[in-house]
């Protein structure tokens, strides 16, 4: 058997229900015992998007789409992976009407470079081990299985999984929390419902209520603002003259003078645009230059205020907007907690992302935020390192500006960026010295264990709470406070301290917090705030 466009659909369909079935045990498989157990929930975010694709021609097509929304949607380091993978496989496929087993082979090889080559430092013993060890077995044995795409999957299943159950050798930390990789679990699970679909059994999703609808991550419309009075939607099938990607930029340049809230897709074969406007016979006309109308919609939003309030819930949320550049530099940060979020737009940041520790933002919400800064230059901060690579991969999405990713871990080092800020220097400057002051600031937090476990010899029971310093665990404690009062041990060099109380330590007395630090650094600056943020009782940054 081979795979046709009809078939590699059905076998992501099955692939990604069979993500959502497992992502609680995926959730489940973390080396350190904090609440950070969201990989199962970013691959099968990442992967359920894939579910809803149509109109494709062939394999070359189908799997085109597929990679492109991938992408899009990707969440966390282990999304991020995931999307790229079929980034590649997309890659092998182009031309493609259907794969033989060579052709598979090619797909897995060059889905894994592709992930690969992102990874700043690959680790033995991560889902990258596990696509690798597929990758490099489907070329061995793919001349054994011309014309049977379905036995070459079995192979590769059977040396993934083998491959998976090696992680924990490759990678102590698994070891010693007796699991394997999350990620390469993950990846197997995908396999394993690829498979089905060959096998005619397609995986099916056991619980519907998980098939949450991914438009529930956009942002709310603002009745509000609204400054044009033509809401207006088109999709264009392109004629044979305009075929390929990139051919309507003047139609886009078009929408983008007269609106504004545009969304502009310009596919090999079909144009999709949204745009609110006062002229949208101008855009339908400037459209018909490219092809016929497959679908065009225009609602005069003054006049439909109510009936748009009233169906508010029903109707798919509004898609971002888009401003142009206006200042040299901008500012994108994530964080959560309102009081956080304040703080970062106290020293400047322009556009706030509500995420971080389980609740990873997709690239497509870090473009957003980007395309909504107006600015020439603007500077991410992710603020946590499983956002890091969706916001490299966020920037190299971004066309009509310049963005620059800093690697920030925390939301101490992200202040200790921003504070580093010159205006008055160059992109390139401004980079190497807000990267250099990340070295001057000691992240700590306060969180719980979500599971009992043993980490590098320290036994820790469910519901104690972890001192953090940089990301690693420095002390176990049964109470919030006494966990900071161990880490308050390390702040005696401290010449400035900043801590943000969480949502489980907003009524503490701020005054009670500082005297508790104060021993243990007497001749420091504290300042004790409320941050908002949910799971960490304490945040706080050391410098």
């Amino acid at each position: 058997m081979i795979v046709n466009g009809s078939m590699f659909y059905e076998m992501m369909f099955s692939a990604a229900n069979a993500l959502d079935n497992s992502k609680d045990i995926i959730n489940n498989m973390n080396v350190f015992p904090v609440p950070d157990g969201d990989t199962g929930i970013n691959m099968t975010l990442t992967m359920r998007t894939m579910k809803g694709l149509e109109n494709f021609d062939n394999l070359s097509d189908c799997a085109k789409k597929a990679a492109d929304v991938a992408l899009r949607s990707a969440r966390g380091n282990s999304g991020a992976i995931l999307s790229l993978f079929f980034r590649g496989m997309a890659k092998a496929f182009k031309g493609l009407d259907a794969a033989d087993a060579p052709d598979m082979a090619l797909a897995f090889r060059k889905g894994y470079s592709e992930a690969y080559k992102a990874v700043m430092n690959p680790t033995r013993g991560t889902i990258l081990t596990v696509m690798q060890c597929c990758a490099e077995a489907t070329e061995r044995m793919a001349p054994d299985y011309v014309g049977n795409v379905e036995g070459l999957l079995k192979e590769a299943l059977l040396v993934s999984e083998e491959a998976l159950a090696r992680t924990p050798d490759q990678l102590p930390k698994l070891k010693e929390a007796n699991v394997v990789d999350a990620g390469g679990y993950g990846f197997v699970t995908i396999l394993r419902g690829m498979l089905a679909a060959m096998e005619q059994n397609p995986v099916v999703l056991l619980n519907e209520e998980t098939n949450i609808s991914a438009a529930a991550d956009f942002s709310e419309f603002d009745q509000s603002e609204i400054t044009f009075a033509y809401c207006t939607e088109c999709i264009v099938d392109k004629s044979e003259a305009c075929l390929g990607e990139g051919t309507a930029e003047e139609l886009h340049r078009l929408i983008c003078s007269i609106g504004d809230s545009v969304v502009f897709v310009d596919d090999e074969s079909m144009i999709k645009l949204h745009v609110h406007t006062d002229h949208p016979g101008q855009v339908m006309e400037k459209a018909l230059e490219y092809g016929t109308l497959a679908m065009a919609k225009i609602e005069n939003m003054k006049n439909q205020h109510s009936a748009l309030t009233v169906e508010k819930e029903a109707a798919p949320k509004e898609e971002p907007k888009w401003v142009r550049p206006e200042k040299k530099y901008g500012f994108v940060s994530v964080c959560l907690g309102d009081g956080i979020a304040d703080a970062f737009r106290d020293i400047g940041v322009d556009r706030i992302i509500h995420g971080g520790q389980t609740m990873n933002p997709s690239t497509q919400d870090i473009i957003d935020a980007v395309n909504m800064t107006p600015a020439e230059y603007v500077f991410v901060l992710p603020n946590n390192k499983n956002i890091y690579m969706v916001a490299a991969q966020a920037a190299n999405l971004v066309k009509d500006r310049k963005v620059l990713v800093l690697p920030t871990k925390s939301v101490p080092q992200g202040i200790s960026a921003m504070i580093s800020f010159n205006p008055d220097a160059t992109p390139e400057k401004n980079f190497t010295d807000m990267e250099a002051s990340l070295e001057n600031v000691m992240s700590m937090s306060v969180t719980g264990a979500v599971r009992s476990t043993s980490v590098e010899g320290t036994q820790i029971t469910d519901g104690q709470m972890l001192g953090l310093v940089d990301g690693s665990i420095e002390c176990v404690a049964d109470s919030a406070e006494e966990c900071l009062s161990k880490l308050a041990e390390k702040m005696t060099n401290a010449s400035y301290v900043m801590v943000f109380l969480g949502e489980q330590a907003a009524n503490e007395d701020p005054s009670r917090i500082e005297a508790l630090l104060r021993g243990s650094a007497p001749n420091c600056e504290i300042a004790v705030m409320v941050g908002g943020q949910p799971l960490y009782p304490y945040i706080i940054s050391v410098e």
